[in-house]
């Protein structure tokens, strides 16, 4: 944990990716979040495989945070919540606005519990569109978004991407957008700050930073960037493996055919001037290809390696267990005080070297700082009993 955040208090009403991946970084960050489940807990702590701290899932997404599990659907619930929301700097949640509305978690009731609360909705779609209801799973805004069917410009059928890309991508932004608003607060911004973050439109931005290309400045313009949708832009196969190159500049070019035995390319008219050598990328990848089969991946990264050349060997998701880079930083360290059974953690990538970290606490157990986070509230210990007593609390 680095302590940059400290003195903010979050609220996260979030489950599985989205909303946990967000409030993990926060809490990385220094920030106090306060993890708001239902009583049966986010459905993440028991996905599969599960581990001595739960799924893992779930202790990949949920460090350094405070657990308070309670029945939002009762009032005597959204009470003890709204006590607890009068000392929150932040509110975030990835429901649907109409759950969340129900459940007294929309903006306009949160913004009159708390004047000055950043009230932060990850939610599917942009509420001032058509498809403000519809319902969004990552598999769902990667087809909408048009990253699911990036394949078919090279012919193949629509593919999603394998990694849950619309969850943090969106968790990403909802980040950001709670830091600016933190800093305006800060600058003396009055009043509460609303931020919507649609999963859609941020997975659409992403994607469309390179491809929106000719439809940038012309309404009928072609989109793609064709570098990137050359269907010859892939790992390469050596004589043992997969390999990925990318010579980019006309340098890396020019060293990559000299050792390939290719200098004739260099000679030809187009290819010392850049777009015209993007014009004939497939040309070029296709040589990159064809040169390959001739030597080892080993081979190939030391004399590449040499050359300035960039390329990587093609790994797989084990590899990263073993990587050297990765072990020599400690990438998978497990602090101490972490359950015994895990013997891998991720960290937070991001480095503040001038800032002395503090260690980091393992994901808690469901409620096992309900009755400490309804006490700073406001609430008093006989309230609270009444409220397990009566099962809106678990503890």
């Amino acid at each position: 944990m680095t302590p940059l955040l400290q003195g903010i208090r979050v609220i996260e009403v979030g489950a599985v990716v989205l909303g946990p991946y967000a409030g993990q970084i926060l809490a990385d960050l220094g920030a106090e979040v306060i993890k708001v489940e239902a009583l049966e807990g986010d459905i993440a702590r028991d996905a599969f495989p599960r581990g001595e701290g739960g799924g893992a899932l779930f202790v990949n997404n949920n460090r350094n945070k405070r657990m308070l599990a309670i029945d939002l659907k009762r009032p005597e619930g959204r009470s003890a919540l709204g006590r607890l929301i009068e000392t929150a700097d932040v509110l975030f949640h990835n429901m649907r606005i109409d759950a969340a509305e129900r459940l007294g978690l929309g903006f306009e009731a949160v913004a009159a519990i708390n004047p000055r609360i950043i009230h932060c909705a990850a939610i599917g779609f942009g509420q001032r569109g058509p498809y403000r209801d519809r319902p969004a799973f990552d598999d769902i805004i990667q087809a909408a978004s048009g990253v699911a069917g990036l394949a078919t410009a090279n012919g193949d059928d629509p593919r999603f991407v394998p990694t849950i890309l619309a969850d943090k991508v969106a968790a990403l932004h909802a980040v950001y957008g709670i830091l600016a608003a933190l800093v305006s607060r800060g600058q003396g911004r009055e009043g509460a700050i609303k931020v919507e973050v649609p999963m859609f439109e941020a997975l659409a931005a992403f994607l469309l930073n390179e491809h929106l290309s000719g439809a940038t400045f012309a309404a009928d313009g072609k989109t793609g960037y064709p570098r990137i949708l050359s269907p010859n832009r892939r790992p390469f196969q050596t004589a043992d493996g997969w390999i990925a190159v990318l010579p980019y500049t006309d340098r890396q070019w020019r060293a990559f055919l000299n050792e390939v035995g290719r200098d004739d390319v260099t000679e030809q008219p187009w290819f010392s001037d850049p777009p015209q050598r993007q014009a004939h990328i497939d040309e070029l990848y296709a040589l990159v290809a064809e040169s390959l089969p001739a030597r080892t991946t080993a081979a190939w990264i030391e004399v590449l390696e040499a050359r300035d050349v960039p390329c990587s060997q093609v790994n797989g998701v084990d590899d990263l267990l073993t990587d050297p880079h990765l072990a020599e930083i400690g990438f998978f360290d497990v602090p101490q005080g972490y359950p015994a059974g895990m013997v891998r953690n991720l960290p937070q990538p991001v480095l503040f070297d001038t800032v002395t970290p503090a260690p980091d606490t393992a994901p808690r157990a469901l409620g096992a700082d309900s009755r400490a986070v309804l006490r700073e509230g406001g609430l008093s210990d006989a309230e609270i009993d009444t409220l397990v007593a009566s099962g809106v609390v678990r503890t």
